[in-house]
C-alpha cells in the first residue's frame, strides 16, 4: 500500500536536502571559496597628500589594477606622521586583500627609530613586494668649485663647516642621504632643512645653499644649466643621466641610499590572494604607460618579490637605524 506524504514528511525531506547542500558547500576547500577575489572594490591606502610621489605611483598602479582585476581600485589618502597614520589604518583592516598599503620603505626602516608609535610595520604588516625605486642626485649651485662629488668632498674637507646642504626636512630621505654622505666621507657640512624639496632646490639655484640631495625634481633645471649635477648618490648608474658618476665610480663607499617604495598588507593575508596580488602588481609594473608615469617622477618600476623585499627592508633598516642613532637625528 502506498504511504501518503504528509506536510511533516515533506518538511523533513526538504530539510535533509538543504542540510546536505550546506554540508557540501562547507566542505569545499578554503582556496576555492577565496578564488573569487576580488569581488568588490580594493582600497590602496597612501600616507601622504595627493600629488606627491607616493600618491602618483599609487594612482598609476590603481589604474592598471582596475583594468586587469575588473574591480575598482581606489586610492585613499591618509596623510600624517610621515606615513605612520596609514600604517595604523592598514594594520587594523581585515586580512582579505581589500585594503593594502602603498608607501616608501622608510615607514618600516626609519620611522620606528624616529617616532614613538604602537604600530610597527615589521610586526603588524606583511610586505608583499617592492614596486619602485628612486635615486637621489647630488645637485649643486652653478658656481660651486667642483665638477663631481669627489671634488665636493675635497672642497668640504678644505673648509670644514663652511659648506651647507639643503633638504626637504629633518629625517626625510634627502636629509638621511646627506648624513650618510657626511659619515662615509668624514666631512663636516651644515644641514639646512626646508619645508619640502621645491624650496630647498630653489635656494640651491639661487646660490643661498651649496648643494642638495635631490630625488628627481631638479631634472629640468639640470638640463637647463640652472644647477650643476655632481653625481648620483648611489652605487648604481642612473637611467636618466647615464654619464653622471656614481659613488662607486668615484670610490665613495657606504654612502648609497635609494628611495624604495612597496606594497604591504594586513598580517595573515591568504596565500592565494597574496600570489594573485603579486602577479597583478608585477604585470602592472611592466606596462609602458605606468613606466612613463614613474619616470616622470624620476623613478623606475622595480618589482621585487616578497623574500627579496624582506631582505631589502632588513638591510635598509639596519643602515638607517644605526645612522639615526650615530648622528643623533631627532624630529623637530
Amino acid at each position: 500500500m502506498t504511504r501518503k506524504s504528509t506536510p511533516h514528511s515533506k518538511s523533513r525531506r526538504l530539510l535533509a536536502v538543504c542540510g546536505a547542500a550546506f554540508l557540501a558547500c562547507a566542505s569545499l576547500p578554503a582556496a576555492s571559496q577565496q578564488a573569487a577575489w576580488p569581488n568588490k572594490p580594493i582600497r590602496l591606502v597612501v600616507g601622504f597628500a595627493p600629488g606627491g610621489g607616493t600618491d602618483v605611483m599609487a594612482r598609476a598602479l590603481a589604474h592598471s589594477l582596475t583594468e586587469s582585476l575588473g574591480q575598482p581600485v581606489i586610492v585613499d589618502n591618509k596623510p600624517g606622521a610621515s606615513g605612520n597614520l596609514s600604517v595604523g589604518e592598514v594594520s587594523r583592516a581585515a586580512a582579505d586583500g581589500y585594503t593594502i598599503l602603498v608607501a616608501p620603505t622608510s615607514v618600516e626602516t626609519a620611522n620606528p627609530y624616529l617616532f614613538k608609535s604602537n604600530v610597527l610595520p615589521s610586526r603588524d604588516l606583511t610586505p608583499v613586494m617592492a614596486i619602485g625605486r628612486m635615486q637621489m642626485y647630488v645637485v649643486a649651485k652653478p658656481t660651486i668649485e667642483a665638477k663631481d662629488v669627489k671634488d665636493l668632498v675635497a672642497l668640504a674637507k678644505s673648509q670644514p663647516g663652511k659648506l651647507n646642504y639643503a633638504s626637504s626636512g629633518t629625517a626625510t630621505p634627502p636629509h638621511l642621504a646627506g648624513e650618510l654622505f657626511k659619515q662615509s666621507t668624514g666631512t663636516f657640512v651644515t644641514h639646512v632643512p626646508y619645508r619640502g624639496s621645491a624650496p630647498a632646490l630653489q635656494d640651491v639655484m639661487a646660490g643661498q645653499a651649496d648643494f642638495v640631495f635631490d630625488p628627481g625634481i631638479a631634472f629640468p633645471h639640470i638640463k637647463a644649466g640652472k644647477v650643476k649635477l655632481l653625481g648620483v648618490a648611489s652605487d648604481r648608474k642612473s637611467p636618466f643621466f647615464p654619464d653622471a658618476p656614481t659613488y662607486a665610480d668615484l670610490g665613495i663607499k657606504n654612502a648609497s641610499l635609494d628611495i624604495w617604495f612597496g606594497v604591504w598588507a594586513p598580517n595573515n593575508l591568504p596565500a592565494d590572494v597574496t600570489e594573485r596580488l603579486s602577479r597583478e602588481l608585477t604585470k602592472a609594473l611592466g606596462a609602458p604607460a605606468l613606466k612613463e608615469r614613474f619616470n616622470g617622477l624620476g623613478a623606475e618600476p622595480a618589482p621585487v618579490a616578497t623574500p627579496e623585499f624582506r631582505k631589502l627592508l632588513a638591510e635598509e633598516g639596519k643602515t638607517l637605524s644605526a645612522l639615526i642613532k650615530a648622528r643623533n637625528i631627532v624630529l623637530d
